[in-house]
């Protein structure tokens, strides 16, 4: 997730364009840039680092000029640094673009085009854009269909800005499956990735549809589709406050992530599946990860982490069990750094980060390089110190996530870590390529399971109201389920305060028990249909001592007269469950805290990445 502006009108470009860009700073800032059309050429102006340095840099110049475009970027395809911050030029500096998004196909394009003799300053898949927009240009010598040509070239998902010396008076976009909005004025016309860089101009905009291009003129906007018919659409009127629009409409940037899960989780899942001919998944593929021969010798995985990172691990803990029938080893980063652990130099050691900055983390990871191993970085954060120290690093494609308490960065945590699980099957033979497809074919019917929930949310905003004054909650699960308990579990205590503990359901019996009384709340998360009689024995148990029950399952019928409430999910098997079931608890806790008058955002004790101890 980036954010991209554009301007033409009558204004100096570069202030409009770096005010947009403050307000679009949440959705990335490891570099900044902008690329203004002054005179007869494109100045280009970015640095690595927060948009404050960017403006520092040009706070002595002068930059002349009416028409141009800007980004603040978080890092995908290359780390952060000033040669990969866009804008990005092609060779002669006459056409730059910027670009929201992610090109899965960049890596073919980009040998195609080296082969033809074109030499690239950076790592991001943008520059590959902008190189085939001037090769077509050469051929067309027109900026438009050059552009149109492209797009029908592109695999993946952007949001892109365009701009010509050649043809000063307009400014070029397109959009597929990233966000893009055009801002109407009187004498200037504006595109953004979101509402709030625009607010201050207009409050009349474009919401550009799918795979939809416009050309901004001074005095116009014409709107074409992808095969450069002109459309016509009616304008919309924002009624948004500021601090509104920053939150894309929402009231939190926490509940904002909750529903930017099944991007998220698509965006870090697509360029991973490899299909076949007929389209049908049938492997996985990491770029970024070149320890196949590790998987296939290796006799146990560790996995260490923190916090709610931590907990993916847990459920990872059963994944790769079940599918790659490995030994698996999860451990708290603060534990493991200060004990002599026992490590085999043949142990994949996986670390896991969403800052790529946690202190214990990192400890650990150069605890476990110091005696040998090969170490995987999963983080969210490309060019984090993780990621540097790493032999291999698997990213997270979450974009910014601005709440502390996790939520989008959990469930593509969970999503890599699945992912890696059948890699390490598929290699050491304990996964039949039948079985991979299925489970393939499962988790791409996620993301849209999860909206199914999502959209679902007013029966969890409706039993919250009835219990955010219990005095304790318990959550209970067996196997997956009793990992995704210790997620749910802790996102309840993280933003609302309320005494929340996750038990493995089995264990009731065995102390927890004691406390069941009036005043608790018991949720039971069960997606194992072979369990469900167990988890209803529990269920049964506690609301014998006069709690409340929720359960969080995929049959509801197995559960009538077991439970208060009954919150369905889709249906799924048990390997995937955890992605599903955790949705609902996110849910929860969000709504438990803005019942009790809670900031969910900025939890009070809490930061979003604990660089010390």
């Amino acid at each position: 997730m980036c954010g991209i502006v554009g301007y033409v009108g009558n204004k100096q470009a570069s202030q409009v364009l770096i005010e947009g860009l403050k307000k679009l700073e949440y959705r990335g800032y490891d570099s900044a840039g902008i690329a203004v059309l002054s005179g007869e050429d494109i100045l280009v102006r970015k640095c690595k680092g927060a948009l404050k340095f960017l403006e520092e840099k040009i706070a002595d110049e002068t930059i002349k000029g009416s028409l141009g475009i800007g980004h603040t970027r978080w890092a995908t395809h290359g780390e952060p640094s000033d040669l990969n911050s866009h804008p990005h030029s092609n060779a002669d500096d006459s056409i730059s673009i910027v670009h929201n998004g992610i090109i899965e196909n960049y890596a073919v394009l980009k040998a195609k085009l080296q082969a033809e003799g074109v030499v690239f300053k950076s790592q991001t898949d943008t520059e590959v854009v902008v190189n085939i927009i001037s090769k077509y240009y050469s051929e067309e010598k027109d900026i438009f269909k050059a552009v149109l040509k492209t797009l029908h070239i592109l695999e993946g998902s952007y949001a892109l800005g365009v701009i010509c010396k050649d043809y000063p008076d307009r400014v070029i976009c397109a959009r597929k499956e990233s966000p893009l909005v055009i801002g109407l004025g009187k004498g200037e016309n504006f595109i953004a990735s979101d509402v709030p860089a625009i607010l201050a101009h207009t409050r009349d905009v474009y919401y550009l549809g799918e795979k939809e291009l416009a050309v901004l003129y001074t005095d116009h906007v014409d709107l074409f589709n992808f095969e450069g018919e002109k459309i016509i659409k009616e304008p919309s009127h924002v009624e948004w406050d500021m601090d509104a629009a920053e939150k894309g409409g929402f009231e939190h940037f926490m509940i904002k992530e909750i529903h930017e899960q099944p991007k998220g989780l698509t965006d870090t899942m697509r360029p991973r599946i490899v299909k076949d001919g007929s389209g049908k998944p049938t492997d996985v593929y990491f770029e970024e990860n070149k320890m196949d021969d590790s998987w296939r010798k290796t006799k146990r995985v560790v996995i260490v982490a923190c916090g709610t990172a931590y907990h993916a691990g847990v459920v990872a803990k059963y994944a790769f069990e079940k599918i790659a029938r490995m030994k698996v080893d999860v451990d708290v980063a603060s534990e493991f750094r200060y004990r002599d652990p026992i490590l085999d130099k043949d142990d994949v050691f996986i670390v896991v980060s969403q800052s790529g900055e946690t202190a214990d983390t990192l400890s650990a990871l150069r605890l476990a390089k110091s005696q040998g191993l090969k170490v995987v970085a999963i983080t969210n954060c490309v060019g984090s110190t993780v990621s540097r120290e790493a032999d291999d690093v698997i990213y997270t494609l979450a974009g910014p996530e601005i709440a502390v308490a996790s939520t989008k960065a959990y469930t593509t945590q969970v999503l890599c870590l699945l992912l890696l699980a059948i890699k390490a099957g598929k290699l050491r033979g304990t996964l039949s390529d039948a079985d991979a497809t299925k489970l393939l074919a499962e988790l791409e019917t996620v993301p849209e399971k999860i909206q199914e929930i999502i959209d679902g949310k007013e029966i969890i905003q409706k039993f919250a109201s009835k219990q955010f004054n219990k005095e304790k909650i318990f959550y209970i699960g067996r196997q997956f389920d009793s990992a995704t308990s210790l997620e749910a579990a802790l996102k309840l205590k993280e933003v609302s305060y309320m005494h929340s503990e996750a038990f493995a359901a089995g264990e009731l019996k065995h102390g927890p028990i004691a406390l069941i009384d009036e005043k608790t709340l018991v949720v039971a998360i069960a997606s194992k249909p072979d369990l469900y009689d167990k988890i209803g024995s529990n269920m049964v148990e506690v609301k014998a001592r006069g709690c409340s029950v929720l359960v969080i399952t995929q049959d509801e019928k197995a559960f009538e007269g077991k439970a208060d409430e009954v919150f369905k999910i889709p249906e799924c098997s048990e390997t995937v469950a955890s992605l599903l079931t955790v949705i609902p608890a996110q849910l929860f806790a969000y709504y438990c805290a803005v019942l009790k008058g809670f900031d969910p955002d900025k939890p009070r004790n809490l930061a979003k990445s604990v660089t010390v101890e």
